[in-house]
């Protein structure tokens, strides 16, 4: 194991500064206003060490550990504890009591876990995975040890293998697969990231900031910004839960005013929704000129979405700055490219029939794509998906990243390991590693210097032997419908037809219904040269989504085959 991890700076953390709030996490369940309970660096190291003791009673270091919690001080303890007794981590969310979670179950199946941490308002959800009888698999709910006891116990890591938790992939286009994180990859990433989110300050955060987020802890970007990063960089953490978020997305923006300066991230939806929902009641006090960055990750960026959010709060002192737009998965510990948060996110436009044949052309008024910085590190390059050789600037082709972020690969499933990571390139130049490349399965080009990421590679359309972005047809239906798009092909006898899923709210007008389509039909022919076969419309939560809410394109397929979704004009 390296010797520098979460646990050890944890460690140092808890010596050096053990009076100082580390975690805040404030519970919107148990009061409208909130309730904040805080433990300082001392309290947390004691809490974990506990909960590594008790862990160790139920297995041997190398062993699995499920977490199964609801957001709270307890989940980042309980994943902590986990670690700490060299057990391999895996974060997971607790599923809808009363309804079966086959994404959980498989999880359980693939890892084979001696213990389940929990807690006493979900334990009897939790067990239920695991009670099968096959095998004596323990369930904690860390919420009733006596976490605080000053009891003799040993503060070294175990040795186990350098695996410190199991990130599970959202499965947007096949089964989850963990991803084996180390300790080195996570402290890696983190300085990676440090470096391009805030060079100008020096790769740090100015002082007196604090790190705010309501993302949850088994998504790879709430897990690093939620755990990791406040442990790695000593940053106090606040912290709330997705469902705290949702229902009053204002508390978001709170948080973060009321802290000197903050630092936080969320998927583009979010942006959205909060532009969407914040009254001008609750913004009249708010003042958010202390905000040093948020993120925007995890999902499709719409440049429109970051134009409104930032009309919407520069009157409480937000500049379009503070938004870095980020790129990054899984496979990659977390982050790979962004836009520094000192730097306007830019949007450059680009001929979408040029695009659809493998070649970026500008092009006013084309298709709207970020501007992502090459970075230092980790590596990125574009590469053709068939010839592992360097595509050159302008060309489309598979996004290719390198550096000690990059996992191992998936967790007992050599065949996918095979075909994602430790890829070769074929004659790079002497500046370029040969081998231990991550193919993304995303398609992106380069072209003045910048990054420009296109979708994923297995959500590319066919229609009439033409190349099609299923991301960049979404956007353009959501300017008009502001809901969730599912753009798919579907393939009959002859050849595949272009089908588009839309969610909207329920009206009492039919003819608007109408109106609608002839809107979407006409906005595709304009922007993409496509026709649409059919547009089915939805009721908001119909299309099928992963738990970071990125649209299931294959299982939506399925459900138009079958004929499964209930049309609002039927």
């Amino acid at each position: 194991m390296s010797n520098v991890s979460i646990l050890s700076v944890l460690r140092e953390r808890a010596g050096v500064t053990p009076d100082d709030v580390a975690f805040t996490f404030t519970d919107y369940d148990r009061d409208w206003n909130g309730v904040a309970e805080s433990l300082t660096w001392a309290q947390l190291y004691r809490r974990t060490l506990n909960v590594a003791h008790e862990i160790s009673r139920h297995g041997a270091p190398g062993d699995r550990a499920l977490i199964i919690a609801p957001q709270g001080l307890a989940y980042v303890v309980a994943f902590l504890g986990a670690m700490q007794a060299g057990f391999i981590a895996v974060p997971l969310s607790v599923p809808v009591p009363g309804s079966h979670d086959e994404r959980v179950s498989a999880v359980v199946t693939d890892t084979s876990p001696t213990v389940v941490l929990t807690t006493s308002e979900v334990f009897e959800v939790a067990a239920q995975y695991v009670d099968d009888g096959a095998a004596v698999i323990a369930t904690i709910a860390v919420d009733t040890l006596d976490l605080d006891a000053a009891k003799d116990v040993d503060p070294g890591v175990p040795e186990g293998p350098d695996i410190a938790y199991l990130q599970y992939t959202s499965g947007s286009t096949r089964l989850p697969a963990g991803v084996m994180i180390s300790h080195r990859n996570v402290v890696a990433n983190f300085a990676q990231l440090m470096a391009e989110y805030v060079p100008h300050h020096g790769g740090k955060f100015p002082p007196g900031t604090s790190l705010v987020s309501w993302l949850p802890f088994f998504h790879d970007m709430g897990l690093i910004l939620g755990i990791a990063a406040p442990i790695l960089g000593g940053y106090p953490a606040d912290l709330m839960s997705p469902i705290a978020f949702l229902s009053r997305p204002v508390r978001w923006l709170q948080a973060m005013a009321r802290q000197p300066r903050a630092w936080s991230g969320a998927p583009n939806f979010a942006f959205d929704l909060t532009a969407r929902r914040a009254t001008d009641d609750e913004l009249a006090a708010l003042d958010l000129s202390g905000v040093v960055g948020i993120i925007n990750g995890a999902e499709r960026i719409h440049p429109e979405t970051l134009v409104r959010f930032n009309e919407r709060l520069a009157p409480n002192g937000f500049r379009p700055e503070m938004i870095a737009p980020s790129y990054g998965l899984a496979e990659a510990t977390v982050y790979v490219t962004s836009s520094a948060a000192d730097r306007v996110p830019e949007v450059a436009e680009f001929d979408p029939v040029e695009l659809s044949l493998g070649t970026a052309v500008p092009k006013a008024g084309g298709s709207p794509l970020l501007r992502y910085r090459l970075p230092v590190s980790p590596l990125v390059r574009i590469v053709d998906a068939d010839t592992c050789e360097l595509c050159p600037d302008g060309t489309v082709g598979e996004i290719w990243t390198h550096g000690e972020n990059v996992s191992a690969g998936y967790w007992r499933k050599p065949e996918q390991t095979g075909s994602a990571f430790g890829a070769t390139l074929l004659d790079p130049p002497a500046d370029t590693p040969e081998s231990g490349w991550l193919r993304t399965g995303d398609q992106g080009f380069v072209s003045e210097g910048d990054l420009f990421i296109v979708g994923r590679i297995k959500d590319m359309l066919i229609v009439r032997g033409r190349n099609h972005y299923s991301d960049d047809i979404e956007s353009t239906v959501q300017k008009i419908t502001r809901g969730r798009v599912a753009a798919i092909a579907v393939s009959d006898e002859q050849t595949e037809t272009l089908v588009t899923i839309v969610e909207l709210k329920k009206r009492d007008d039919v003819d608007e219904y109408g109106q609608v389509k002839n809107d979407v039909i006409a906005a595709i022919s304009r922007a993409h040269g496509l026709q649409v076969a059919d547009i089915v419309l939805v009721e908001p939560g119909s299309i099928p989504t992963t738990t970071s809410g990125k649209v299931r394109r294959a299982a939506s397929i399925e459900q138009y085959r079958h004929g499964q979704f209930v049309r609002l004009d039927a």
